[in-house]
């Protein structure tokens, strides 16, 4: 099965959560993943172009939001980080970053 040896490659909860989603259609799964990284990174956009408390906050909110949707727990914690840093933190834009070009789809 595809997506058997797609999970096995990347061991993610989002992969796993995903899967359960479509079933045994990696087209729609392979989809569902690159929205979901699309997603994210216009969340950590939008951190990185906040100037202020709130959007900062807001943007970092929605961000954890949409991991806990898909139970990404890492980016969920990093989330979490960002929302309690000082607006526009690099460090925590960084990690979100890097943690995002690691479960970026791969076609």
């Amino acid at each position: 099965m595809v997506i058997s040896r797609i999970m096995a490659y990347l061991g993610d909860a989002i992969d796993a959560h995903l899967a359960a989603a479509t079933g045994d259609d990696p087209a729609l799964f392979q989809e569902l993943r690159a929205a979901f990284v699309e997603s994210a990174r216009h969340h950590l956009d939008l951190l990185g172009r906040s100037r202020c408390d709130a959007n900062w906050e807001m943007a970092a909110m929605r961000l954890k939001s949409l991991a806990a949707t898909f139970h990404a727990e890492d980016l969920i914690v990093l989330a979490e980080e960002a929302r309690q840093a000082a607006p526009g933190e690099p460090t925590v834009q960084r990690r979100i970053a890097e943690l995002l070009d690691s479960i970026e789809p791969t076609g």
